[in-house]
């Protein structure tokens, strides 16, 4: 993956020693976060390939390297209003559930290190999004930070639903 963010280090008292490197995104105002390890890597916007009767949230099919990867619009999933793309727009590619997907960001901000146990359950008020969508919270540089629990985003039907249509992408 090549970003040219910076990395932040946060270091607390942490008994297991498990750190984390998040990179942080954001959606209109709100800070997000996904584990570095889950993250494939991350793209400038660009064309997606549009397939008729795709599920809702899908915004297309991108083509990497010969790899088919479904893309999809984050801000739909979590009750956000639909705005423009941007030069700052940038699509996420993660593997959730051993599948390779991609999801819409409207930027990528930085990279933390961070230990384990700065996360916190998720409130369950925390933001407008359904808290089964998070793993926790961080209070990182007095940013409030959500951390996405990437298998939760979809139920495994849609992946095997997406999946079968890749071959029409």
């Amino acid at each position: 993956m090549n970003t040219r963010h910076k990395q932040t280090t946060h270091v607390s008292n942490d008994p297991s020693g498990r750190q984390l490197q998040l990179v942080t995104f954001t959606l209109g105002d709100e800070l997000f976060a996904v584990d570095i390890q889950r993250v494939q890597e991350i793209n400038r916007m660009m064309a997606l390939t549009q397939v008729s009767q795709s599920p809702p949230g899908v915004e297309g099919f991108i083509n990497l390297r010969g790899q088919i990867i479904p893309v999809f619009d984050l801000r739909a999933q979590f009750g956000y209003p639909k705005v423009e793309h941007s030069e700052r727009t940038r699509i996420v590619v993660v593997e959730i559930s051993e599948d390779i997907v991609g999801f819409v960001v409207d930027s990528v901000q930085d990279v933390f290190r961070i230990s384990s146990n700065i996360i916190e359950p998720s409130p369950q008020m925390v933001a407008p999004i359904d808290a089964r969508f998070l793993s926790g919270v961080a209070n990182i540089e007095d940013k409030l930070i959500m951390v996405i629990e990437l298998e939760n985003l979809f139920s495994p039907e849609s992946l095997k639903r997406i999946n079968n249509m890749k071959h029409a992408a």
